[in-house]
This record gives structure tokens, C-alpha cells and sequence, in this order.
């Protein structure tokens, strides 16, 4: 078929070409009149000759095979020929063996590296026209731009799931579960060692279940060279052997070394590495370029994870050992005394406030023990008392008379915050309690400006002890007032702090607690045990704030056990983390 057949041909849609007047047509048996609405002929300008259809067709986007009505192609455009090299003009279009053309089917189809896109239009005389397109271009711009939404998508999802976990394990966990299925069939995360030791966790999925995560630990030397190498930052390449390591480390399960593909990538941290990612699944899908960017820019979303993670962990450890360090320390065991303490911080969650207790042991038998109030709130005041404690642990060894070593702490504090610039002062009563062979107590006290205690006597009554004194930390010589007070056995000495008068709620939620109703609580007491006591003036106190904020509450009780009986029966009343949320609550 030559190109005369073309220009002659009826393209099937209504238009028919003019017959040329230099080459006849091989169809012109079945040429009708032309309509008005056909094509108009390609008439020759004046002086040139008449262009050929098959300059016209050279330049479609399409090709054109056109067939007669037994199938047989009478022709194919150039374009097709490039296109359908196994399209013969005057063979059967089936026989060429070319998808969708040889069926008839159309549509999309894959030919020779390149996608086609073919469409029949029929003819007069039962002829047909295939055009024939390549959109291999399109296609893969479109591809590109799915696969390029889908890897966004996915890093978004990740950014979005890592932003969350702020524990270390969990944020590790979710790193590997996040890879699986995206990345790998298998990804084995490995944390840079830690005292030795690397902890590492696994993510593999059967079928369609959710990925199963485990992990484990190994010591630094028995890591597979490959995890070691890119700990340091290097991104290995040889993946032959690195799978045959990841098989010999367990980590590959239902993948065989020969028919796997492996990558690791390291995860960046602050200054080295924080760990190592690696990703595998079976070569019938190996890591391409693009597939190995999308890893690179999920390891650097993990990394960072990981990173706050860790750093979040070591904040906390620190915050945990300075808070343990801030609380207040349980007196100590003394002959013939049973202590009774009770604390509650205003703010719960941090644990640790601004009142302070304790005790330490004489050599001579007896014990100072202290009670006092700095202040502010929070943090800062939790400072202060822990200076104020470590004063006091040193400069009792120094003077054991409680009204010249309240003066020598009011030196050491005012000297502290003088050099710091703080500002701040403390209300205290320390006393020193030493054993009288009936069993009783004599209690030696001298008040900085604190609340007076409270004595709960064996007949059941209760007396405030009149001390009186000026704040510690705020002038270099102030006036301190002391006191000397005996118990007999069974009777118990109360020191509290001002979160206890001084709380809020009652009916209005506004008024004061009071010492009165403090003085009622504890009236008819006289036979409970100093930690009962003392958790009972805690427990009225937060009864009467119901859900209000307070202040810090502090008591700290002193009974005389006898000469046989000592603090052994101390009952731990200051809060755990979670009992204090829960009575900030009650």
C-alpha cells in the first residue's frame, strides 16, 4: 500500500480526500463524493506542487495502521513504523504479535520498552484505522509525580508518628514498625552502644498482619562489621555480604541471604550517629535510587526522633536524681523517739518543694531535728531547702545547742544568697530531743520565725508551745527564741508548716483552715502512733482544700516511745509520683 491509498482513504470520521491527479488510488472504487464537511483537498499554491498526505501524517502524534476489511494492513504511517516494526503492510495485522493490536483489544499496553496506547476507528468497506500514540513520557511523568506524592505521604505519616514517642524504647519500636511494609519485608534498627552494649529492635510482617516487633541487646564487639561501619557514619554498599550478616545475626527471618537485597543507612544524631537502620527484602524488588533517598530521609526523620527521645531520657534522668536528692530525708532512727512524717508538694508533678524536714544523730545519744518553710514554691525553693539541708548537715557536727546553730545557718544562708543574688529566707524551729530514763523525752527548741508546735499530752488535750524568733536569712544577728519542753511516754510534739493553716476551701473555697480546727483535729489523739498522726493532719488538710491549689504541706511528729522503742515502725508518708497526682486530684 503506498501513500496514494492514504489520501484517498476515508479516515472513518465523514471526510473524504481528493484523488490525486499524479498517482492513482488503490481504493478509488470505494471513494464517495465529498461531502461539504470534508477535508478540503490539498490543493497546490501557485507556482509549488500539492503537498503529499504523507508529509501530513509524518507529523501526527499518532500513528495510523490502516487494514482492510479481511484484517490485512494496506498501511502503516512512518511513525507507526517506528513505533510497530512488526506491522508488514499486506500481512494479516493479527500475525504481527503485537499486544492489544493483534487481539483487537486497544487500550494500554507495553511494547518493546515503550507504552502505547492504541484506539480503532472503523472505516467505509468494513476497512478499519488504528492510532496508535506513545505515551511512554506521560506515563512515566505521571508515574513519577504518584510515587513522588506516595513517598511525601509517607514521610508526613512518619514525621507525624515519630513526633509523639519521648521514651527512647518506644520511638525505637516505632521506627522499625513504620518501615514495614513501605521500606522492607525486614528492618532492624540498632542503637549506638551504651556502657558497652547496643539494644536492638526487629519489625517483620507475615502476609498482611501487623509487623512484629522484637528486640534484644548485644554487646558492642558482637555487632555484625556492617552495623559497626555505619555507627561511625559510613553507609556501607557491598550488599552481598551485608546480607550474609544480617542472616548470621538472626535478624532476617523468612529471608534467604541469596535471595535478599539490604541496605543500612546510619541515623544522624548531635555529633555521631545515634544508630543504624536496616532495611531488607527480597531482590525481587531491589533499593533503587529513588528507593534509597526515600530510606535516607526516613533515617533522618528516625534519627531526630531518637535523638529527642535520648535526650529527653538523660534530662529525665538527671531531673530524677537531683528531685530524689531535693526531697525530704527521712529522720533518722533514734532511741526512745518514733518519728511521723508527712509531705505534700503544691506542685505534684515535680515532687519537690519549699518545705523541708529531717533529723540527724548525736554522739552523745540524742537527736536535732528541724522543720522549716523557705520561700516560694517550686523548683527554686527546692534548691534553696537542699542548701539549707546540706548547711545544716555540716554545721551540726559543730554545735549541737539549737539556738546558736539556728544563728550559724542564718550566717551560712545569708551568706549563700548574698553571693547568689537570690533573696531568699526560710522560717524554721530546730530542736534537739534527747531520752530521760522513764521513757519521756526533753525537747529542746528554738524558733526562726516558724509556726509554734503543737503538744498532743497523754490526757488527750493539745498545747501550743510559745516560740517565737525572726526569719533565718535575712539579718546577720537575729533574735532567736528557744524553749525547753518535756514528753512523757506516749505524748508527741507536732511541727507543721504554714500549708497547713494556711489552706484554702471550706464551703466558699476561700477560707482558712486555722490553727483552731487544726488544734480539733488532733484533740483525743493522744493514743495514735506519730505516722498516723502525722498523715492524719495531712489527710484533714486536704479534705478541707478539696480540689483548690495549696501551698506546700509539711509535718513532721515526735513521740516518746520509751527507752526500748524506736523509729523502726516509721510509716513513709511522703507521696510517689503517681499517689501525688492523685491527691492533687482528691
Amino acid at each position: 500500500m503506498t501513500a496514494s491509498d492514504v489520501r484517498d482513504c476515508d479516515p472513518g470520521d465523514g471526510r473524504q480526500t481528493t484523488p490525486s491527479t499524479t498517482r492513482p488510488s488503490a481504493w478509488s472504487a470505494d471513494v464517495r463524493p465529498r461531502s461539504p464537511e470534508a477535508l478540503p483537498p490539498l490543493a497546490p499554491e501557485q507556482g509549488q506542487a500539492a503537498p503529499d498526505w504523507v508529509e501530513v501524517v509524518e507529523h501526527f502524534q499518532e500513528g495510523l495502521v490502516v487494514c482492510d476489511a479481511d484484517g490485512v494492513v494496506r498501511h502503516v504511517s512512518p511513525l507507526a513504523e517506528r513505533l510497530l516494526p512488526e506491522v508488514t503492510p499486506g500481512e494479516l495485522l493479527s500475525a504481527a504479535g503485537v499486544p492489544g493490536l493483534s487481539d483487537g483489544a486497544g487500550g494500554a499496553f507495553t511494547h518493546r520498552g515503550r507504552r502505547l496506547n492504541a484506539r480503532q476507528v472503523p472505516l467505509s468497506g468494513a476497512r478499519c484505522c488504528w492510532y496508535v500514540e506513545d505515551v511512554t513520557d506521560s506515563a512515566t511523568r505521571a508515574d513519577a509525580l504518584l510515587a513522588e506524592r506516595a513517598r511525601s505521604a509517607f514521610l508526613a505519616v512518619v514525621g507525624d508518628k515519630l513526633g509523639n514517642p519521648l521514651h527512647p524504647d518506644r520511638a525505637a519500636a516505632a521506627v522499625v514498625r513504620l518501615a514495614v511494609p513501605t521500606l522492607a519485608e525486614v528492618a532492624v534498627l540498632v542503637l549506638a552502644p551504651r556502657g558497652g552494649r547496643s539494644r536492638w529492635w526487629r519489625a517483620s510482617r507475615a502476609d498482611d498482619e501487623a509487623p512484629m516487633v522484637h528486640s534484644g541487646v548485644l554487646a558492642g564487639g558482637e555487632l555484625p562489621a556492617a552495623i559497626a561501619e555505619g555507627l561511625t557514619g559510613v553507609e556501607p554498599h557491598a550488599v552481598d555480604w551485608l546480607v550474609e550478616q544480617a542472616v548470621d545475626a538472626g535478624w532476617l527471618p523468612g529471608l534467604a541471604g541469596t535471595e535478599s537485597a539490604a541496605r543500612v543507612v546510619p541515623l544522624p544524631g548531635r555529633d555521631a550517629p545515634v544508630g543504624v537502620l536496616l532495611v531488607a527484602r527480597r531482590a525481587t524488588r531491589w533499593y533503587d535510587d529513588a528507593d534509597v533517598d526515600l530510606i535516607r530521609a526516613f533515617a533522618a526523620r528516625a534519627g531526630a526522633a531518637l535523638t529527642t527521645a535520648l535526650l529527653y531520657r538523660d534530662q529525665a534522668e538527671v531531673a530524677d536524681t537531683l528531685q530524689a536528692s531535693l526531697l525530704p530525708v527521712e529522720p533518722v532512727e533514734a532511741v526512745g523517739v518514733q518519728w511521723g512524717t508527712a509531705y505534700r508538694p503544691a506542685q505534684a508533678g515535680l515532687r519537690i518543694g519549699g518545705d523541708f524536714y529531717g533529723s540527724h544523730r548525736l554522739a552523745d545519744g540524742g537527736s536535732v531535728f528541724f522543720l522549716g518553710d523557705v520561700s516560694g514554691k517550686g523548683v527554686e525553693a527546692a534548691v534553696f531547702t537542699g542548701q539549707l539541708r546540706q548547711c545544716l548537715q555540716a554545721l551540726h557536727r559543730l554545735e549541737s545547742h539549737p539556738a546558736r546553730l539556728l544563728r550559724l545557718l542564718n550566717d551560712a544562708l545569708l551568706e549563700t544568697t548574698q553571693a547568689h543574688g537570690q533573696g531568699r529566707f526560710a522560717t524554721m524551729v530546730l530542736g534537739v530531743a534527747r531520752p530521760e530514763r522513764d521513757g519521756g523525752l526533753t525537747l529542746t527548741m528554738a524558733g526562726g520565725g516558724h509556726l509554734p508546735p503543737l503538744v498532743l499530752r497523754a490526757s488527750g488535750e493539745v498545747e501550743q508551745v510559745s516560740l517565737r524568733g525572726m526569719l533565718i536569712g535575712v539579718v546577720p544577728d537575729p533574735r532567736v527564741g528557744e524553749v525547753t519542753v518535756r514528753l512523757a511516754p506516749g505524748e508527741t510534739c507536732l511541727l507543721y508548716s504554714d500549708g497547713v493553716t494556711e489552706a484554702r476551701g471550706g464551703r466558699r473555697g476561700d477560707e482558712q483552715f486555722g490553727p483552731e480546727r487544726l488544734v480539733t483535729a488532733l484533740t483525743g489523739c493522744q493514743r495514735m502512733p506519730a505516722p498516723a498522726l502525722a498523715e492524719r493532719v495531712e489527710q484533714v488538710t486536704c479534705d478541707w482544700l478539696g480540689h483548690g491549689d495549696h501551698d506546700d504541706i509539711a509535718v513532721l511528729a515526735l513521740r516518746a516511745a520509751g527507752l526500748d522503742g524506736r523509729g523502726a515502725r516509721h510509716l513513709h508518708a511522703v507521696p510517689t509520683a503517681v499517689d501525688q497526682t492523685e491527691g492533687a486530684d482528691a
